[in-house]
């Protein structure tokens, strides 16, 4: 029998006392004189081997893969309240030097820089494994939830001829003597798909080109997107994501206990999200915390904070949906409030007061998204097979972009969005 195709069969098996073979990594070892202690790490979860007899470990030392064949037992002691009893050890490979850290540790306390040189091998720590399993948790549920809602999957192009976001913060590239681009976002892909599907979702990489150095943003990352058409108006697409985060709490709770109580993580209530306009609560949270709003038109860090502070002191909720950002803010596609052009039929989810998603409404009339283009100073000619979908009929559609890495930050409780990253990308960074 192989171990473990899931941690019910790991369990059945204990509960029989049945002999099995399994595969992993050598985590730690404790030389108790006669009997050693050896921490299997398998794919899914920590073993505790008991082996008697030092030819029964066959040389191991930490970090050999090897295969341990013994009897699976229950024993409250051991963590998990499982263990291989009477094991055996087959070494498969023997690595040419000792791990460069401590992986046993239940903390390695590096700085970030030393972390991130170090992630081939940092990442085999259990508390590592745990924020990506917990991240990989975030994408099944995006997928399963969406499937059950009658979205279907798609892939997009990421090297693209035009920007969907506008700006500066675009990565050029030449493509076979042309000028291409790296996607800041699916977005005029997704609209089409909408005329094709009427609800689409992607899983997928997106490049923005920004001089940052903070602990929120990357220069790549994963976005969560979804389109969906014939709504009636911008909170049909915040209450999909609302039942989207119901879903992945759900999916945590049930079957990833271990990482959350790892991790210490604290679920938060999804019941119940409020949403709140962007004017309103620029000034609610800077009545009650005494400072001055400085962009009228945009959130700054700081404010974001503040927001969500006052989401959960007021209203108990560690998410709030902020809404109908100013028309300034917002890209060529989003759809004006008819009640009042200078805002946006938008909204932005904050999740412990950082911006983790962004979405809204977009405009599907033909002559009004050109109207808006022309008026922003764009060229209609440049975007003609975006334009495409609305001149042959699209209808009313939104959509909205959660940052993978962000939400993974804000869910394990991290101090820095690259930890939530397997390999980030910033200024600085392209290895490993």
């Amino acid at each position: 029998m192989e171990f473990l195709t899931s941690q019910t069969r790991a369990m059945e098996g204990a509960r029989n006392n049945q002999a099995v073979t399994l595969h992993g990594a050598v985590h730690a070892l404790r030389d108790l004189g006669g009997v050693t202690f050896l921490t299997l790490r398998t794919r899914e979860r920590l073993l505790q081997c008991v082996c008697t007899g030092r030819e029964a470990l066959d040389g191991a030392t930490e970090e050999c893969t090897v295969t341990a064949t013994g009897v699976l037992r229950d024993e409250p002691r051991a963590p998990g309240g499982v263990e291989l009893s009477e094991a055996k050890i087959t070494v498969l490979t023997r690595p040419a030097a000792p791990p460069p850290v401590p992986l046993a540790k239940k903390k390695l306390d590096l700085n970030l820089d030393t972390e991130l040189s170090l992630r081939p091998v940092v990442l085999r720590s259990p508390r590592e494994r745990a924020v990506f399993r917990i991240q990989a948790a975030v994408c099944r549920a995006f997928r399963a939830y969406l499937d059950g809602e009658g979205f279907t999957e798609i892939h997009t192009p990421k090297i693209v001829h035009a920007g969907a976001e506008g700006g500066a913060n675009i990565f050029r590239l030449d493509y076979f003597g042309k000028k291409a681009f790296l996607a800041q976002s699916p977005q005029f892909y997704k609209q089409t798909m909408v005329g094709v599907f009427e609800r689409v979702y992607e899983v997928a990489p997106v490049f923005r080109a920004e001089k940052h150095a903070t602990q929120r943003h990357l220069n790549e990352y994963t976005s969560l997107d979804f389109e969906m058409g014939y709504i009636d108006s911008f909170a049909d697409v915040m209450e999909v994501e609302q039942g989207f985060l119901q879903h992945l709490m759900e999916l945590l709770r049930t079957e990833y206990a271990a990482e959350l109580a790892l991790l210490g993580v604290e679920l938060p209530d999804v019941t119940c999200i409020p949403a709140v306009r962007f004017d309103e609560v620029k000034r609610l949270a800077a009545e009650k915390y005494g400072y001055q709003i400085r962009d009228p038109y945009d959130l700054e860090p700081e404010e974001e904070h503040h927001i969500g502070r006052y989401a959960k002191e007021e209203w108990g909720s560690d998410f709030v949906f902020v809404t109908h950002y100013p028309s300034k803010k917002r890209p060529f596609y989003a759809m004006d409030d008819p009640d009042d052009p200078r805002f946006t039929l938008s909204f932005d989810l904050l999740f412990r007061g950082l911006e983790v998603t962004t979405g809204g409404q977009r405009i599907h009339d033909y002559a009004q998204q050109v109207a808006k283009m022309e008026a922003r100073g764009m060229d209609p000619a440049e975007f003609e097979s975006y334009l495409m979908i609305h001149k042959y009929g699209m209808p009313p559609h939104g959509g909205l972009g959660i940052g993978l890495e962000r939400l993974t930050m804000q869910l394990c409780g991290l101090d820095n969005v690259r930890k939530a990253c397997l390999f980030p990308r910033d200024r600085t960074r392209l290895e490993p």
